[in-house]
């Protein structure tokens, strides 16, 4: 399953731990709705919400490109009660399209060696 920030998703509540709960977006696909991610304002206890076999509609706020995990979020479904307005997804300055990984760093490591050896070298 291919899953961009900002899509709308709807999962299966799977499992409930303290710091949130685990939904499954498909047979291999899973992301996590952490706590503060719950509802607006104050959360004690993520069992006070959600229950396992729940069907949620949730919000993509992050996918870590290198372990695949899924942040997820309900809050952002919803109407900020204090605000009156819907929270933002956050939005990263990142080149998602991109898949350059660490070798522009890795082709310029020669060049800045080699300067700096030219302005310490006494």
């Amino acid at each position: 399953m291919t899953v961009h920030i900002g899509d709308v998703l709807v999962g299966t509540v799977s499992g409930i731990q303290p710091y949130g709960a685990f939904v499954a977006l498909d047979d291999t696909t899973q992301g996590l709705i952490h706590i503060s991610e719950c509802r607006h304002g104050y959360v004690k206890n993520v069992r006070d919400i959600l229950h396992v076999g729940q069907e949620v509609h949730v919000k993509v706020l992050d996918v870590d490109e290198y372990s695949q995990k899924i942040s997820l979020s309900l809050r952002a479904m919803t109407r900020d009660p204090f605000t009156g307005t819907r929270v933002r997804t956050k939005h990263y300055w990142t080149n998602h399209h991109v898949d350059a990984g660490f070798a522009p760093i890795h082709n310029a490591v020669p060049g800045w060696l080699k300067q700096a050896e030219k302005d310490f070298s006494a």
